[in-house]
């Protein structure tokens, strides 16, 4: 006869992500939020298993390089670092043409992370963000974590608060930094993702990203020629097991997909190290210590250099997209109060799943 086992507070395993609520949000704490709309849900939804499906990546369809329908005359571009990262001024994302979205999208493929400062998207609405998103791609729907009623493909980043989780998090753990690439897992991941600020801290809850094709040229010839042919195996099952051991909802069952370790960018043709310290289970052809050994290796390779970085510090209003393939990044948990925990940090996310990764030796199938 089976027996219910309730774990004690000691017992109960430290969050996943400290990014990321598993719970409502307390009804104290939802008058410190500017957007309620915008509060993590859990709709009992169920997602059956990503069909694979054509994609034409819309960066492929511009022909004037110089971007004029999004970067006219008077618009401010920004560099943060020379090889990744960008600020763009006088652009409302919301006025875009589907040309100008054309041209974003190759943007964020040249530059892999772009940021918006003071968009009327924010304010848009939940539908109009949606339908902005779509023009880059299939949305995602998140299988576990907080999203939107009625809208779930919107993945909820919020903190406020939560001072004993925080403690337990990190009388476990060095750090709060958690570097991935976004879904991983699927059969075709995301391509492009929006990230948009709804509240942050004055100072702090920036969001590191490390370019991943820089990271694959500075490795040497011999060690490139290596991992050129490798596999890696992408799985969701440690956080859809993490998610039911604490009892919070799960959407779909997990999945497990084997992509190239290293991936073809179809924009920019460059070779990009697809590596993920979250999801990838096992390389194909390594033995266990081998794969681990090559996984700490290149991830560090990817989290130490800050030569191809660039750290994104979020303004108010603030929309951010990046490119997922050519991309790692972690969000920095440094917004913390000893005595109440994180202060207010409330962030969407919006996916757009784009093509199956192309293996370096695709054209010699």
């Amino acid at each position: 006869m089976s027996q219910t086992v309730t774990l004690t507070q000691a017992e109960k395993p430290i969050s996943y992500d400290i990014n990321i609520p598993y719970v409502k949000v307390s009804d104290d704490l939802e008058k410190n939020v500017k957007y309620p709309k915008y509060l993590p849900t859990w709709d009992k939804i169920w997602f059956d298993p990503l069909q694979p499906f054509e994609y034409e990546d819309p960066a492929l369809r511009v022909q004037d390089k110089s971007k004029p329908n999004l970067l006219p005359a008077g618009t401010k571009v920004s560099h943060i670092q020379p090889c990744i990262g960008s600020v763009v001024e006088g652009v409302q994302l919301n006025k875009l043409s589907d040309a100008a979205k054309d041209e974003l999208a190759l943007l964020i493929s040249e530059r892999k992370v772009v940021a918006f400062p003071e968009q009327d998207l924010i304010d848009a609405g939940p539908e109009a963000q949606y339908e902005f998103m779509r023009h880059f791609g299939k949305p995602n729907y998140q299988p576990i974590s907080g999203s939107m009623k009625g809208y779930p493909g919107f993945h909820i980043i919020h903190r406020d608060g939560n001072v004993d989780e925080i403690n337990r998090f990190l009388e476990q753990r060095t750090t709060t930094t958690l570097w991935h690439q976004d879904v991983s897992y699927e059969i075709q991941p995301p391509a492009y993702v929006l990230l948009g600020l709804l509240q942050g801290p004055d100072v702090g809850g920036d969001t590191v990203f490390a370019a991943t094709d820089a990271a694959y040229k500075r490795l040497s010839p011999t060690f490139q020629s290596f991992i050129d042919g490798l596999k890696a195996v992408h799985s969701s099952s440690k956080m859809i097991n993490h998610a039911r051991l604490t009892g919070g909802l799960v959407r779909k069952d997990s999945v497990q997909t084997v992509h190239p370790l290293v991936r073809v960018h179809p924009v920019t043709g460059e070779k990009c190290l697809f590596i993920n310290g979250e999801f990838i289970t096992k390389i194909q052809g390594l033995k266990e210590p081998e794969f681990h050994t090559m996984q700490e290796f290149l991830m560090q390779h990817m989290i130490t250099g800050h030569d191809f970085q660039a750290r994104v510090r979020w303004q108010p209003r603030t929309i951010v997209m990046f490119d997922n393939r050519s991309t790692m990044h972690s969000a920095v948990v440094d917004y913390i109060d000893e005595d109440t925990g994180a202060k207010p940090r409330h962030i969407f996310r919006l996916c757009a799943l784009g093509e199956k990764p192309i293996p370096v030796n695709a054209r010699e199938k």
